[in-house]
C-alpha cells in the first residue's frame, strides 16, 4: 500500500505538494472515480489517471546537476516566451523539472529530476537543505554591513537568517561574499543584500547540502552518481 500523493510523486509527475494540488483540482482519478482525499492509500493493483492519462512508476529516474546560466527561468515552460532550464537538458527523453529554483538573473547549481519524492526532500523546509551562494559586489562591504547580514534581515514577509556570511576575495574591482541559507525563498539573497545597500549584485549558487558545482561549465549538465543521490537523500533525512 502507498499514499496516493506519494505514488504520483514516485511516478515522476511532480512533488507530493503539487500532487495534492492536482487532487484538489479534481484532475486525479483512481480507477473509475475522481479522488478528493489527499491521504488516500492505494494498492499496486489500482490504476491512477491524471487528466484521464494513466500514469505508472516504471519510468527511469534521472538526477541531474546543471550549471544554470543567466537568462533562463527555473520552470518547465513560460507563458512569456522566456528560455527555460529544461531546454538545456532537452536531449534527455524524460519529463524533467527543476528542484526548487534559481532566479532569472542568478546562475549556478540547479538540480533537475523526474523523481517527485527526491524533489520533495530537497525543497521542503523541514529537511533544511543548505544552499551556498557567491555574491559579487563592486564595493567591499563594511564590517557593519557584514554584521547586519550575519544577524539576519527582516524582509517584508519573513526574517532571513543566513547560516554563514564571509568575505572570500577582495580586490580593487570587486568583492566576493560567500553566503549560505536554509530557506531559499524568492530572491532571498538579493533582497538581503539590497537591505544593506547593494542594489545590484552578481549571484551564483555554488553548492547544495555541501555538494559543490566544481568543474561543470556554464550551461552544461551532468548526471549525479548513485553515491551523490544517496548522500543528498541522507542529508535530508538526517535533518528531520
Amino acid at each position: 500500500m502507498i499514499r496516493l500523493n506519494k505514488y504520483i510523486s514516485d511516478c515522476g509527475i511532480c512533488s507530493r505538494r503539487k500532487a495534492d494540488d492536482l487532487i484538489s483540482q479534481g484532475r486525479v482519478r483512481l480507477n473509475d472515480l475522481v479522488v478528493e482525499d489527499f491521504g488516500l492509500w492505494i494498492s499496486h493493483s489500482d490504476k491512477v489517471y491524471i487528466d484521464d492519462k494513466l500514469i505508472s512508476n516504471t519510468e527511469k529516474k534521472y538526477y541531474i546537476m546543471l550549471n544554470k546560466p543567466k537568462g533562463y527561468i527555473s520552470a518547465v515552460s513560460d507563458d512569456r516566451g522566456r528560455k527555460t532550464v529544461v531546454e538545456l537538458v532537452k536531449d534527455i527523453n524524460a519529463r524533467l523539472y527543476p528542484v526548487g529554483r534559481l532566479d532569472y538573473d542568478t546562475e549556478g547549481m540547479l538540480l533537475l529530476t523526474n523523481d517527485g519524492e527526491f524533489s520533495y526532500k530537497m525543497t521542503h523546509p523541514k529537511h533544511k537543505i543548505l544552499k551556498t551562494y557567491l555574491a559579487k559586489v563592486k564595493k567591499r562591504p563594511s564590517d557593519e554591513q557584514i554584521k547586519k547580514l550575519r544577524g539576519g534581515i527582516q524582509l517584508e514577509e519573513f526574517f532571513a537568517k543566513p547560516h554563514e556570511v564571509k568575505i572570500v576575495k577582495s580586490n580593487k574591482e570587486f568583492t566576493s561574499v560567500l553566503i549560505s541559507i536554509w530557506d531559499g525563498k524568492n530572491r532571498e539573497v538579493r533582497r538581503m543584500f539590497q537591505a544593506v545597500g547593494y542594489s545590484n549584485i552578481g549571484l551564483k549558487r555554488i553548492g547544495i547540502a555541501g555538494m559543490e558545482l566544481k568543474g561543470l561549465p556554464l550551461g552544461k549538465y551532468r548526471m549525479l552518481t548513485e553515491k551523490e543521490v544517496k548522500y543528498l537523500e541522507e542529508k535530508a533525512d538526517d535533518n528531520l
